[in-house]
């Protein structure tokens, strides 16, 4: 199933790209589960990113790899692909993409996502869509927001 959330925010995409941190990434992470980052290498192709998420009572290991990233004039891209995921999950591939606008940069973020059946994909694709969603107002306080009007 794809899932697609955009936040336009006031920084140029090659600002946006540089606080792509780990710092942020710890940031856009919802209180719930919580989650404890064991290894980030960055958004460059071949490295790594793995956490482990705590449900209260289990706790789930997620290991994403960054299979490919990109920059041009107007786009930085890179995209992450799970490798051993949680167990609600059989498949995951976000492709994280900062797209110049103007002054500003569009940062969107493209989900490509399978649970171990089609009801549980159903059902997972309201949680992810608040999960994003869940990013818009950190994006757009860490970048700045764009006033519209």
């Amino acid at each position: 199933m794809k899932l697609i959330v955009e936040t336009e925010v006031e920084q140029d995409y090659m600002n946006v790209k540089e606080g792509f941190t780990e710092s942020l990434f710890l940031k856009l992470n919802p209180p719930f589960p919580p989650v404890k980052l064991i290894r980030f290498d960055g958004s460059e192709t071949g490295d790594l990113v793995s956490l482990e998420l705590n449900f209260l009572l289990f706790k789930q290991k997620w290991t994403s790899k960054i299979t490919d990233h990109q920059l041009n004039e107007i786009e930085f891209f890179f995209v992450d692909e799970g490798i051993e995921l949680p167990f609600f999950l059989k498949y995951w591939k976000h492709k994280h993409r900062l797209i110049k606008s103007g002054n500003h940069c569009l940062i969107r973020d493209e989900i490509d996502f399978k649970g171990p059946n089609s009801a549980i994909t159903n059902l997972l694709y309201p949680v992810l869509k608040g999960q994003f969603l869940y990013r818009k107002p950190i994006y757009k306080k860490v970048f700045g927001s764009v006033k519209s009007g």
